[in-house]
């Protein structure tokens, strides 16, 4: 169990610096908009509206290596890249420029060292090689970002879909919370007060 906690903590801490090096941050009424509107777009079945499929499938198999399906659900069972195509959409055309430079130096790399087209087209080993040399570029920290972001943002909001990224982390979803709280409050139930 520690070696779990361990990893999940260093995952977390890592999530701070990408937060500084990606071109797009977000408040919380972005994220709760764009979830509510991700969640509306992938129910009703529609097409992405700024994202090309194309776009769509390399970020989607980037987010997948970021918070791939083990045996909890990852990024895809969350939508997460609906999340995205309404995040790129909402009058960020300069930053939804560089993710497309990045993209398009990812795909001359695919071409390079592997004679294919497309990043989503690799195995996993493949494009785990190449997101760990471009691990430090805008262009992955803000793919990242938005990775989280919709992963863990409020269900209710279309955001982290059948709570996947609850699952995840092991949050218990309870409307209230009765005490002792955690470890700490362990002596106040036993003292009975």
């Amino acid at each position: 169990m520690q070696k779990e906690l361990l990893t999940r903590r260093a995952f977390f801490n890592s999530l701070k610096s990408s937060a500084g090096k990606s071109v797009i941050l977000l408040t919380l009424p972005a994220i709760v908009a764009a979830c509510r509107e991700s969640e509306r777009a992938r129910l009703a079945g529609e097409e992405f509206t700024t994202l090309t499929e194309e776009e769509a499938n390399e970020f989607d198999a980037v987010a997948a290596r970021i918070i791939p399906t083990t045996s909890t659900p990852g990024v895809r069972e969350a939508g997460v890249v609906y999340f995205m195509d309404n995040v790129l959409g909402d009058r960020r055309e300069e930053q939804l420029a560089l993710l497309k430079e990045g993209l398009l130096q990812l795909q001359t790399e695919v071409a390079l060292q592997y004679e294919v087209a497309y990043f989503y087209l690799l195995d996993e080993t493949q494009q785990d090689a190449l997101l760990t040399t471009i691990a430090n570029t805008p262009f992955f920290s803000t793919l990242r970002y938005l990775t989280v972001a919709g992963m863990f943002s409020l269900p209710e909001y279309g955001g982290n879909r059948d709570f996947v990224g609850y699952q995840l982390i092991e949050f218990e979803n309870q409307q209230a919370w009765a005490s002792p709280y955690g470890f700490y409050d362990a002596d106040f139930a036993e003292r009975g007060e």
